[in-house]
């Protein structure tokens, strides 16, 4: 896959931070130890990978899609749980505010998100809107928020929130208007840690990405200023799905990390194990795996690439998102299952990384949209 020279240097950047700060403490980050995950977030700030994508006017390196996704590959590489941090921050956090946010906004927190003294987070789901976020926005279940003169009153809760206990900023959604149905009832708000009625609390034990943090926030008469609603009101909706679609060429780009870390090692197993008094590479069954893997590990970077410099043109790329992001998660989970499987008994154990590619996996083809969801996506604009 051709990649420029400035490019190729971007991903030489997130590899060398890879090999120099992440590597050696990816174990320890796996413990849940947040103090490890703050420390890596210093360190990505120092290197300038929070600063990619983003404006110059605002601190940011101005670089092109691509060379973003490919700094999430990387890092997936070795933590998956690390690139959806950085993901989340970037894609759901940050470029909301660039996009859609006042100048006002903009001024107050893009020069802390970009340089990463500061982690954001969006929250979406709620423990009864899950893929069902924006039909259901007119349920009194759902988080609400009232109108109270120069501000909302927000009630009700989020969950599965990505950075929720190291994040500073969150972008959530709440419904502004009890009486318009479906999504136009949905708003965006630009809401502090500190801003009192919040509280956040730790998520769930979780299967996979035990590297990475997630919990629930909790609104509680939470009075937010009209000032930090995010765009117009009612115009929620449009907002997380655009952010959601660069979103899913993120967990593209990390699925397709994941991956070719499954291929990596499983091609180094292959030939340093002996069965049969030779290396289970010479068989034609291990072979097979390998260049099964590594075929749909390039059909998904050639998706995953393509989606990136359609929105880099400018053009409509949510169609190319939802494919790049389905078969690049589906192929992720078929990678880490061979993976395992080539490295037998081991790979069933925490002594060999597989193991835990094979739980980070897992989650690939949930979030940021189920699967489901992303062939209902592409089946409603194939017919459009």
């Amino acid at each position: 896959m051709f990649l420029s020279d400035e490019q190729l240097s971007i991903r030489d950047l997130a590899r060398d931070f890879v090999e120099r700060e992440l590597k050696p403490v990816v174990k320890q980050l796996e413990t849940g130890d947040l103090q490890i995950l703050k420390n890596l977030w210093a360190k990505m700030a120092e290197t300038g990978l929070t600063s990619l994508p983003f404006a110059e006017e605002f601190g940011g390196a101005a670089v092109d899609s691509l060379s973003y996704f490919l700094v999430l590959e990387e890092i997936a590489k070795v933590s998956a749980a690390l690139a959806t941090s950085l993901s989340v921050h970037v894609s759901l956090a940050g470029l909301p505010i660039q996009y859609y946010g006042t100048e006002a906004q903009k001024e107050q927190y893009l020069p802390d998100l970009v340089s990463g003294q500061k982690i954001g987070a969006f929250a979406l789901t709620e423990p009864n809107a899950g893929s069902d976020a924006g039909a259901g926005l007119t349920r009194a279940d759902l988080t609400r928020a009232d109108k109270d003169g120069d501000a909302y009153i927000l009630n009700g809760s989020k969950l599965f929130i990505t950075n929720a206990l190291i994040g500073h900023v969150f972008i959530a959604t709440a419904r502004t208007d009890a009486k318009t149905p479906g999504p136009k009832g949905l708003s965006a708000f630009i809401i502090d840690r500190d801003t009192p009625g919040l509280t956040i609390t730790k998520g769930d034990e979780k299967m996979g990405l035990l590297g990475g943090d997630w919990g629930e926030l909790h609104f509680d008469n939470c009075r937010v200023a009209a000032s930090q609603r995010l765009s117009d009101e009612g115009q929620g909706f449009k907002l997380f799905m655009r952010s959601l679609n660069i979103g899913r060429i993120s967990i593209g780009a990390i699925s397709l990390g994941l991956a070719q870390a499954c291929l990596d090692a499983s091609l180094q197993y292959a030939k340093e194990r002996q069965q049969f008094g030779k290396p289970i590479a010479d068989f034609q069954a291990i072979q097979f795996k390998l260049a099964d893997m590594a075929l749909k590990i390039e059909a998904a970077r050639n998706l995953v690439y393509n989606a990136a410099r359609l929105k880099e043109a400018g053009k409509d790329f949510a169609l190319e998102a939802s494919m790049a992001k389905l078969y690049a998660s589906e192929i992720c989970n078929q990678c880490a299952s061979e993976a395992v499987q080539i490295f037998g008994g081991y790979g069933y154990t925490k002594d060999f990384p597989v193991e835990r590619y094979f739980r980070d996996a897992r989650v690939m083809s949930l979030f940021e949209g189920t699967s489901e969801i992303q062939r209902t996506i592409i089946a409603k604009q194939l017919l459009a």
